[in-house]
């Protein structure tokens, strides 16, 4: 791949210019806010619901095979062109940086949905037991296990991107976790949730996995191609995801409304409940970025491969993990709460990750061994020449 072609394809996770500590220019308005946009449409879904709750309980029953209609499209919407920016071939280049890809793998399969369970047991099953409604302290579980068995594919273009990462691991490494998510997703869920006492419907986790994962994993791809058949074909792919990133994030905020509409008694009656369910939430995603964080050091992974692979490791695919919670358990279910908590606070605590991994740049490189970022960036990456 000559240069010129490496730029095109990389143009949304190269890597910063700016230092450690600086202000992450590199998101868009939109994405910076999106906790604001999320609250919003907590506020507005949760009003809607009180007003017109008629209206929801019709798109509610809008489903076929368990499978709600609406919320599947609008989860289409959502996923498919996030996954336009996943080059396949990228799968080649995983054994160039193979430390950081073992780690990540290691972290996002072996670690964190088994993490996420037993925080899940001991906080909501056990200490906040007495403070949350009993017949969902299960559903509560379900939606976290739900929420860790998937990793980000992304959002994490842009930590890898404020964290000056390494263009070439972050993009094969979403692609072999994408991969992996197809087979590897059903099983893992079945598992947790049979450990927990949860009844598993195979039958509609698998369908989420077909619907929700292989088929926009395809139909995003067959566009890539189509796109990159033209002479222009990266240029025309760059501003098909410009156009395609506010459809996104749109069919999200839509979805939460969706959500809240269904959820806003629930919580005007039990606010804590959210403050309650973000807490091993939180430890997850500082408990996984550090445990990847600290493993790359181990192995000596450069910097620029030891960020990203930390932030990837803690972030979530919350987009599938709040349909198949729907499609599991619907609409007024607890797991969905659980998962939408997930996207309430995934911005300000993934910044709050990336201003660390930042920070420590120099600490981290004092390890006898650990390549320094222009061996494992050069100059030609960050500008583009």
């Amino acid at each position: 791949m000559n240069k010129q072609k490496f730029r095109n394809t990389t143009r949304s996770v190269r890597p910063s210019d700016r230092g450690p500590g600086e202000k992450a220019k590199g998101m868009s308005l939109f994405d910076r806010y999106l906790t604001v946009w999320v609250f919003l449409c907590i506020v507005a879904g949760i009003g809607l619901g009180h007003l017109f709750p008629a209206a929801f309980q019709t798109v509610g029953r809008l489903e076929m095979a368990k499978i709600n209609l609406p919320v599947a499209v609008l989860i289409w919407l959502m996923i498919i062109p996030m996954l336009v920016k996943v080059d396949l071939k990228a799968l080649k280049g995983v054994v160039k940086h193979w430390r950081g890809v073992g780690v990540t793998l290691f972290v996002n399969w072996g670690v964190k949905p088994f993490s996420m369970a037993l925080l899940g047991w001991l906080f909501i099953g056990q200490l906040f037991r007495p403070w949350l409604p009993a017949d969902q302290i299960g559903s509560y579980i379900a939606g976290l296990i739900l929420l860790a068995a998937a990793p980000c594919t992304a959002m994490v273009f842009v930590w890898s991107h404020l964290s000056r990462g390494e263009p070439h691991y972050t993009l094969s490494q979403v692609a072999l976790n994408d991969i992996i998510m197809i087979f590897a997703f059903a099983p893992i869920v079945g598992l947790l949730l049979g450990l927990s006492a949860i009844t598993v419907p195979w039958d509609t986790l698998l369908l989420s996995v077909l619907l929700y994962i292989v088929v926009p994993l395809i139909l995003a791809n067959l566009l890539r191609m189509a796109v990159l058949r033209h002479g222009d074909g990266y240029a025309r792919l760059d501003r098909l995801l410009k156009v395609l990133h506010p459809v996104s994030l749109t069919a999200l905020l839509a979805t939460l409304v969706l959500l809240f509409g269904f959820q806003g008694e629930q919580i005007l009656t039990q606010p804590i409940v959210i403050l309650l369910l973000a807490v091993p939430i939180l430890i997850q995603v500082f408990f996984n970025s550090g445990l990847a964080y600290l493993l790359n050091r181990a192995v000596r992974s450069p910097h620029c491969v030891a960020g990203p692979s930390a932030l990837i490791g803690a972030s979530n695919f919350f987009e599938l993990a709040v349909a198949t919670a729907i499609a599991l358990f619907g609409f007024e279910s607890g797991a969905a709460l659980a998962t939408v908590v997930g996207v309430l606070i995934e911005v300000p605590v993934m910044l709050l990750a990336v201003g660390v991994v930042n920070r420590s740049r120099a600490w981290y490189e004092r390890r006898s061994g650990v390549p320094g970022y222009e061996e494992c960036c050069p100059a030609h990456l960050k500008t583009g020449h």
